[in-house]
């Protein structure tokens, strides 16, 4: 190809400054083609080798983690979701991917489309969606612009999810101060599979037509992926047309003949038009077919006039699919989409050269080697230079001697029953539908969603979890116990861990101290996934979430599969019935570090979390067979806000409003037995003829636990330090985040 065949701007250095492109980066791209890229190649490269595509700063420390597991039918990266077997010939399809950018400066539509492209990556790998999840991190709510942010990302959610017709069964919400003008939105699906319907994300095949589904290409979202690749700064409202636009009808027609063309055996290959656009599905799936791929995008149907190529090989127009079909069999796709009222293209064709080349009327625009373009392929792979922090030498240093316990235990249990992080979010997830499809047997207000897999014994359960605060105070300790709260919530709900999906928000990684943290962070995550045994099956991450003011706190997500081997073992977290006991799985310690009632009360932040997942393990462990056994009829982690608070959700989640009266003995001063955070503990109810069951459970793993109480009365009575009505405590938990959210204008 010769260079400069279009009538484009000519690439110069302040073009390839503004595309995000380092000098370095852009004589390895002159390398690679032999020539000077055209302006359409220099959008492509962009576009590509930025972070929000090729993991370019990440993806060297991602390969540590584990990826392999004798449930895996797909190693992470190797196709858009992960993929679980779960016996009987069927499979979960699982993922979980950030939007946090795009919601900085258009909540409602980049939640919603965050949502859509989620959706689209489990149902182009055949799987029907069943559920999605979110986990949602905010600024203070005393900030008018957090509760616009808030407001804006939970409709778009809802309306989106709601439209398709998914429920959105379970997630968290946070509020700090590092979010505010940083909000992040990481949007997590699940959907189920027949084991031989599985679609792969690839094209090969000389010859096979190569077509373009869905909906017309427009120019919303044109440099998406990019604006995902910097920091939010006062510019960043100019780049609200890199926002897509979402219609979950659309999606929806997409879903059902996505699905009949799989089940009717018409194409090799399917990848979603995400981030980065028919860029990105073209060089992927050649990439993975090692094959090349040949389109004339004068072919694309357009909603808009004049389109360059450079507008439509990166345009991230929602609801769009790349399908390559078998030869042969495209009028057969084109009939079953035409049935859906949907486009269906044929752009192009499989080579065998391993080229991506893009033609316009039959010109040549761009000609690029497609494993240049992509992750794990040509694109750059860097280790930074890193650094610990400063601030944690400061914020180590916790002396609770300085601290003074305050004298009304009662009021401080209400103020953190009504904190933004710990009060209900019922006023989130009353917005979504949580039963559509009717497969949910455990929604929102317990430890993890629970489904049911239509005619199997069998469930899935299904959290997402992280606490930052522990993360920036220690970031490995923090990665770890991310990870350690997500199994002991599937585990509280009846569920054996299986494997994870992450969404790793992060700062800028060019900046020493924040690629420390973010290496940190992961390393304990990967130790953790290795001592539960719990393979890495995808995710995302996402840099750069700062503003001028700072960075984000260390948040890697966790988004956590469980399998219940029989539904009966479902559990929830709610005390059940006057007269059982009330027993504490684990042991409380003397300890305030990175705790809500450390903020809320004391206004500090402080401390090293730390876990030891031997403990860890020795928990779940005696918990999930006593559920297993049958004798477990209620369970509930302790995690913001400590004892006290947990015991409290359960007397608050109980329908039937039941309270209960504890006895603590430990001799530990008393906000830290209420209100400490330590982690590696579980509240669990039982009759009291099945006590022995569980000691013999508990002594055969050497699990220490303490009957604390019995559930009873109307009060949560907690010693001599805690005597509260259950109503009264429910108004406060129920009425807190409506009566903040009153106040958006």
């Amino acid at each position: 190809m010769k260079e400069q065949l279009t009538k484009e701007p000519k690439v110069t250095w302040k073009l390839v400054k503004e595309h995000g492109l380092s000098k370095e980066e852009y004589l390895r791209i002159k390398k690679i083609l032999g020539r000077n890229p055209t302006y359409t190649e220099l959008g492509m490269y962009s576009v590509m080798w930025s972070e929000h595509c090729s993991y370019k700063n990440s993806i060297a420390l991602l390969k540590t983690l584990p990826r392999e597991g004798k449930s895996l039918l797909a190693k992470a990266g190797e196709e858009n979701a992960g993929v679980v077997d779960i016996g009987d010939g069927m499979a979960v399809v699982f993922k979980i991917e950030s939007h946090n950018h795009p919601c900085a400066v258009e909540p409602y539509q980049g939640a919603a489309t965050g949502i859509g492209g989620i959706l689209r990556d489990i149902f182009t790998m055949g799987a029907r969606p069943i559920a999605s999840l979110d986990s949602l991190h905010f600024g203070e709510m005393s900030n008018p612009r957090t509760r616009y942010l808030f407001d804006g990302v939970v409709r778009g959610i809802g309306d989106y999810g709601n439209c398709f017709g998914v429920p959105t069964v379970a997630g968290e919400v946070y509020f700090e101060h590092s979010f505010t003008g940083n909000p992040l939105v990481n949007c997590m699906a699940v959907g189920v599979v027949k084991v031989d319907r599985i679609a792969r994300a690839k094209a090969c095949g000389s010859g096979n037509p190569v077509l373009i589904v869905g909906a017309s290409t427009g120019r919303d979202g044109i440099h998406g992926v990019t604006f995902a690749s910097e920091e939010i700064s006062e510019k960043s409202e100019e780049k609200r047309p890199s926002v897509q636009i979402g219609d979950p009808f659309m999606e929806k027609l997409l879903l059902e003949a996505t699905l009949e063309i799989i089940k009717a055996d018409l194409i090799v290959g399917i990848q979603d038009m995400g981030g980065a656009g028919i860029t990105c599905s073209t060089s992927e799936t050649a990439a993975r077919g090692k094959s090349g791929i040949e389109i004339d995008i004068s072919k694309v149907p357009f909603r808009e006039k004049n389109m360059t190529p450079y507008e439509i090989m990166i345009s991230e127009s929602q609801e769009r699919m790349l399908v390559i079909a078998k030869k042969g069999k495209e009028k057969k796709v084109q009939k079953i989409f035409s049935k859906w009222g949907l486009n269906s293209r044929i752009i192009g064709k499989v080579t065998d050269d391993k080229m991506l080349r893009i033609k316009n009327k039959g010109r040549v625009v761009a000609e690029i080697p497609a494993y240049s373009l992509v992750l794990g392929g040509g694109a750059p792979v860097y280790k930074r230079e890193k650094r610990k922090p400063k601030y944690l030498k400061e914020t180590s240093k916790l002396n609770l001697s300085k601290i003074k316990p305050p004298k009304d235990l009662n009021e401080v249990l209400l103020k953190l029953l009504g904190s933004p992080n710990i009060a209900s979010k019922r006023w989130v997830f009353e917005q979504y539908d949580t039963m559509v499809r009717t497969q949910t047997v455990v929604g929102p207000g317990s430890d993890s969603a629970i489904l049911r897999i239509r005619k199997r014994k069998k469930g899935l359960a299904l959290t997402t979890d992280c606490n930052p605060r522990f993360c920036y105070l220690n970031p490995k300790e923090g990665g770890k116990m991310a990870v350690a709260e997500a199994a002991r919530n599937v585990v509280c709900s009846g569920a054996r861990p299986v494997a994870i999906t992450n969404c790793l928000n992060f700062g800028n990684p060019y900046k020493p101290e924040m690629y420390w943290t973010f290496v940190e962070c992961v390393t304990g995550m990967g130790e953790a996934c290795r001592f539960f045994e719990t393979p890495v099956t995808g995710g995302n991450v996402s840099f750069y979430n700062e503003d001028p003011k700072g960075a984000v706190y260390p948040t890697p997500v966790i988004g956590m599969l469980g399998i219940l081997e029989d539904m009966s073992d479902a559990t929830t977290q709610w005390f059940k019935k006057e007269g059982d006991l009330i027993i504490l799985l684990g042991k409380n310690k003397n300890t305030l570090d990175g705790s809500e009632y450390l903020k809320v009360i004391h206004k500090l932040v402080k401390g090293n979390p730390k876990i030891d997942l031997k403990e860890e393990k020795r928990v779940q462990k005696t918990c999930l067979e006593a559920i297993q056994q049958g004798i477990i009829k209620s369970a509930h982690d302790c995690a913001e806000g400590g004892l006290a608070v947990a015991l409290a959700e359960c007397c608050l989640t109980s329908p039937k409003s039941l309270g209960v009266n504890i006895n603590l003995k430990e001799k530990i001063r008393a906000d830290a037995l209420l209100f400490g955070e330590s982690p590696s503990r579980i509240i669990l109810s039982l009759k009291k003829k099945d006590l022995e069951k569980f000691k013999k459970i508990a002594k055969k793993n050497k699990t220490k636990f303490t009957v604390i109480g019995k559930v009873g009365g109307k009060n949560l009575k907690i010693n001599e330090f805690v005597d509260l009505e259950v109503q009264e405590m429910r108004k406060v938990y129920e009425e807190s985040i409506p009566k903040m959210m009153e106040k958006v204008t």
